[in-house]
């Protein structure tokens, strides 16, 4: 007489053994210690005519450390490219994070990738940008924004915040 146990091991290793295969790139990649492909279903607002792309600014690194409380801390690592546009007009698109309760916004957090569920804030510090708006935008979270502001390089305090865009307007 067989456990529990060994009944559900067997019956789980039966039910491999008849399931058909699911890929066999897939398969072989995981087999040989590589990596499978993935094709991600979020992908960053497209580059506008003459902006910067999201790639160039997630080249930032990150060092992380644990302060007292136990919370992570992080500053960012600039990559050359990213440190080349500090204080220079930039444009860039991306989606809308309200912070403001109102039909216009002067102060919003741009998105590289479209929002998903707002209790479940996905972005790394080097996919979003705090904007401060000379002229307020609409608030629309579910269109891509293109945006023009000065670019500036924070994050040495802590904060999480990498990239801001100052005097920013529409484009």
């Amino acid at each position: 007489m067989k456990s529990v146990g060994q009944m559900i091991k067997l019956a789980g290793i039966a039910l491999m053994c008849t399931m058909p295969l699911a890929g066999t790139t897939t398969q072989a990649a995981m087999q040989s210690g590589g990596k499978a492909p993935v094709e991600d279903i979020w992908k960053p607002a497209a580059t506008p005519k003459g902006g910067v792309s999201w790639k160039t600014l997630e080249a930032t690194g990150e060092k992380t450390r644990k302060d007292k409380q136990g919370y992570i801390r992080s500053k960012p690592i600039f990559a050359p490219k990213v440190k080349a546009l500090n204080g220079k007009r930039i444009k860039v698109a991306g989606w809308m994070m309200p912070l403001q309760n109102s039909a216009k916004q002067s102060n919003f957090v741009l998105l590289a990738y479209p929002p998903g569920c707002p209790f479940h804030f996905h972005a790394a510090p080097t996919q979003f940008i705090e904007v401060e708006a000379d002229i307020p935008f609409p608030t629309n979270e579910k269109k891509v924004h293109v945006v023009s502001g000065v670019l500036e390089l924070t994050g040495q305090d802590e904060s999480g915040i990498f990239y801001r865009l100052k005097a920013a307007s529409p484009s």
